[in-house]
């Protein structure tokens, strides 16, 4: 276990930081802070891979990660944590953003493992799903132990467990009805054989002929009754019952989900009680949403991917992301990545100013921690992303990355792509990001009279300044906007952004003129003088 400094045990003890508050109920759970006969405080997280892998699903690793460290920071506990996949649903429908989709309607209601990849990479589409998810947590580093829903069903995992269920079938059953419409009730089972002739996930009514040797009785989709038992995989709970059964077999103390389950929370707390065990702690979190502000969903695919972020961004900035707020409903577009990246540095700067009490409500905190490592770096980002962005855009096709550095080296002579690795990959970040997402919005307008005179006299200015610091030059372009007086002054950087740049926002111009240069920077200048 790694050592805890005990400047930062004694913060996290009284740290209001979420995931702090989180490990303490944890804590909370059990008299001495510490599980009966030496057993691991099991942390949870769910995955359902009825579609791709996004955001969302990576977020509660996360966050959960988050608060296993926390927890760790303040209590020297052993802790695992179970990346649960339920791969052994049946698949409902076809996802919208997949090749081959036709493909796999013959295969609905059968479990996902037995639906053929669509990809045509894996032996089948949830071992496809499974494998995209496991790839990025292991890319992002985290401790965890994959577990899949069929392994532990058809391996007799979770015999037992559906033994106690099937003793307790009508308990569950008076916790379920009241919660469904009359016509669902007709066929509610918590028990969900497996067709013996086609495979599929079947809902239909289920008579419990032996609990203890897990005997069922149920009515096939021909109209074939069947006797056969539940136990070794022949049959998967359903959804709410599964989830309680899971908390009390693996012995779940803490699990998190989004506001959408809170209903279902409730009714699986209820369930796990009846099984002898008692729900986890855990959070209830806000929703991501799109660009429109609706529901990321997996199946519409209308969010942004992990791939998609990881395109325009380091990993700790989409970590940076998620970790604040969890309690408050946040878009996920590509619009908000530049400022995410930009505040990350920054924060990542400011928490070596900061004392442990401030430390552990700092965002870069927790990104950094739930790393191996647990390390907040000390090097500071020499050139925003932002200023990248513009840097980026202005120079159109022609940017790549080596172009990108050339412009560089007068502005930071000293640094080279071995000396400063992350603004390298920043720099690869930002010439995808401008030509995917901010090339075609580019357009850049012709100056008004106004707007032209000054840029003139700005043209004019640098013509004469030299070599000088991007804070001089930033002085001769606030003396231009006043002496043409632009009401508010902002009027005058916004024309210089939408002239210049073709943007309806821009850098600080100083920094963004020193980094382009003045010879280059005037060359812009003509270019708008000249529409």
């Amino acid at each position: 276990m790694t050592h805890i400094h005990s400047d930062l045990r004694a913060a996290a003890l009284t740290s209001k930081a979420w995931p702090y508050e989180e490990a303490r109920r944890v804590l909370k759970r059990y008299p001495d802070g510490r599980k009966p006969d030496g057993l691991p405080i099991i942390f949870e997280t769910g995955y359902g891979p009825s579609g791709l892998p996004h955001i969302g699903t990576f977020n509660e690793v996360l966050r959960t990660t988050m608060v296993r460290r926390a927890l760790h920071e303040m209590a020297d506990v052993e802790t695992r944590l179970i990346a649960f996949s339920d791969d052994m649903d049946g698949l409902r429908k076809v996802p919208d953003n997949i090749p081959n989709a036709d493909a796999l309607t013959p295969h609905l209601g059968k479990p996902l493992t037995q639906i053929p990849d669509p990809f045509g990479t894996h032996d089948s589409f949830a071992a496809h799903n499974n494998a995209r998810l496991c790839a990025f947590l292991d890319q992002y580093g985290f401790e965890y132990e994959f577990m899949s829903s069929t392994e532990q069903y058809q391996g007799g995992h979770f015999d037992d467990a559906l033994k106690n269920v099937l003793r307790r079938y009508q308990q569950i059953m008076d916790i379920m009805l009241p919660t469904l419409r009359e016509e669902r009730r007709a066929t509610y089972s918590p028990v969900l054989p497996i067709s013996p002739s086609t495979g599929v996930v079947l809902q239909v009514p289920v008579e419990v002929l032996d609990w203890e040797t897990g005997m069922i009785r149920f009515t096939g989709e021909d109209g074939t009754v069947h006797e056969q038992s539940a136990l070794g995989g022949a049959a998967k709970l359903q959804w709410k019952a599964d989830w309680a059964m899971r908390w009390v077999a693996l012995g779940v103390d803490y699990e998190m989900y989004g506001k959408d389950l809170t209903d279902s929370g409730v009714q699986s707390g209820r369930i796990a009680k009846v099984l002898g065990g008692r729900k986890p702690e855990g959070m209830i979190y806000e929703m991501f949403l799109d660009a429109a502000g609706e529901k990321i969903s997996k199946s519409k695919g209308n969010g942004l991917s992990i791939d998609d972020w990881l395109r325009y961004g380091p990993e700790e900035s989409l970590a940076f992301y998620i970790f604040r707020e969890p309690k408050r409903a946040k878009q996920l577009h590509n619009g908000l990545i530049p400022k995410v990246i930009d505040d990350y540095y920054a924060a990542r700067a400011l928490w070596h100013e900061q004392g442990w009490d401030k430390r552990l409500g700092n965002a870069a905190h927790h990104v950094h921690m739930a790393k191996p490592g647990g390390k907040v770096p000390a090097n500071e980002l020499p050139v925003p992303f932002s200023l990248l962005l513009n840097l980026v855009g202005v120079m159109g096709e022609e940017a790549d990355r080596d172009t990108v550095w050339a412009y560089l080296a007068n502005y930071v002579p000293d640094a080279t792509p071995a000396s400063e690795p992350e603004l390298d990959a920043l720099i690869g970040h930002a010439v995808a990001y401008v030509r995917t997402v901010v090339a075609p919005t580019l357009q850049k307008r012709a100056p008004t009279d106004q707007e032209r005179a000054a840029l003139q006299d700005l043209d004019d200015r640098l013509a004469g300044l030299g070599s000088v610091q991007a804070e001089d030059i930033q002085n001769e372009v606030y003396a231009v906007g006043k002496a043409h007086e632009f009401q508010p002054l902002r009027a005058w950087f916004s024309a210089l952004y939408e002239t210049l740049l073709g943007s309806s926002q821009g850098p600080r111009m100083g920094s963004f003129i020193s980094l382009y240069g003045i010879e280059n920077s005037r060359k812009l200048i003509a270019e708008a003088l000249a529409r």
